[in-house]
């Protein structure tokens, strides 16, 4: 069941810090090596590597060290499974609120208070 699957824990917890969100931001428009993503940020480089293995650990970016260069890409296989739970919820949420829309139609109140 995709409620239980650990990994979408981990993406959502990756996800939840502004810098790593401004990180994946940056690999959606292609991959960058580490220093091209530290250079628009406020922080140190060691602290930008620490984001990124929180980021490879939950399974969003790969990163591949060719010589002295690590580039990063983003793993969008991983981001469906994400958009896949926030749509599910929406579906539930849709169906939830037509239901109420029908039940609310289908039962008007003359005067807006219940006896």
């Amino acid at each position: 069941m995709l409620n239980q699957d650990p990994s979408l824990d981990l993406m959502f917890q990756a996800l939840a810090d502004p810098t790593r969100r401004s990180m994946v931001e940056r690999l959606s428009r292609g991959p960058a090596s580490v220093s091209e993503l530290a250079k628009p940020l406020p922080i140190s480089l060691p602290a930008v590597v620490q984001h990124l293995q929180v980021l490879e650990q939950s399974g969003l970016v790969r990163s591949e060290k060719v010589g002295r260069v690590r580039t990063c890409t983003l793993d969008s296989g991983a981001l469906s499974l994400a958009e896949q739970w926030i749509n599910d919820r929406r579906t539930q949420w849709v169906r939830r609120l037509d239901r109420l829309g029908d039940f609310l139609a289908a039962n008007p109140e003359d005067d807006g208070e219940r006896s």
